[in-house]
């Protein structure tokens, strides 16, 4: 056996555990990215009536601080893009929920729109951009972790359960 194994593995070990955190409990920031492909084939039940065409983009960005490798404190910002709506369509309310395709479930993420923030558009498209949406620090542990399981959607007046629909995928 060669007489420096020990003293290489010892050395090793060192350099390895010297390339930890000084502080493990350090706060940092991440930015888990997530989108929704939405469309009014994806609720359910799926939309049939005038805003049948309805479809768009949710882009999520989710805002995290981390102090010892859990989720201490989370806000989202949204930017949501909705097309092929009749003109003058008014968007009334977009939450995430949880629910796999094909289950409807509760709002655990309301973009909380107000009167100034409802999207009519004469063209059929709305844009709505919301930032800094509290978001509980459990949950978006539990969106990051499984994404598939909870679902973006738009309402409208007519649609007042969801015009639009798509499950979150994680891009980042």
């Amino acid at each position: 056996m060669n007489r420096w194994s020990p003293a290489l593995a010892v050395a090793v070990s060192l350099l390895v555990a010297g390339c930890g955190s000084d502080n493990p409990t350090a706060p940092t920031a991440t930015k888990p990215t997530f989108t929704a492909a939405m469309s009014a084939a994806n609720e359910v039940p799926p939309i049939t009536n005038a805003e049948s065409g309805a479809r768009g983009t949710a882009t999520i960005v989710f805002n995290t601080t981390v102090a010892g490798g859990q989720i201490t404190a989370a806000t989202a910002d949204f930017t949501v893009n909705l097309t092929g709506l009749p003109p003058n369509t008014t968007i009334t309310a977009s939450h995430i929920h949880p629910g796999a395709v094909g289950v409807n479930g509760g709002v655990v993420v309301n973009l909380g729109l107000t009167a100034g923030e409802i999207v009519t558009n004469a063209s059929g498209a709305a844009t709505i951009t919301k930032n800094g949406i509290a978001v509980d620090a459990a949950l978006a542990q539990t969106i990051i972790n499984n994404p598939a399981g909870y679902y973006f959607n738009s309402h409208s007046t007519l649609n007042g359960g969801g015009v639009a629909r798509g499950q979150l995928v994680r891009t980042q």
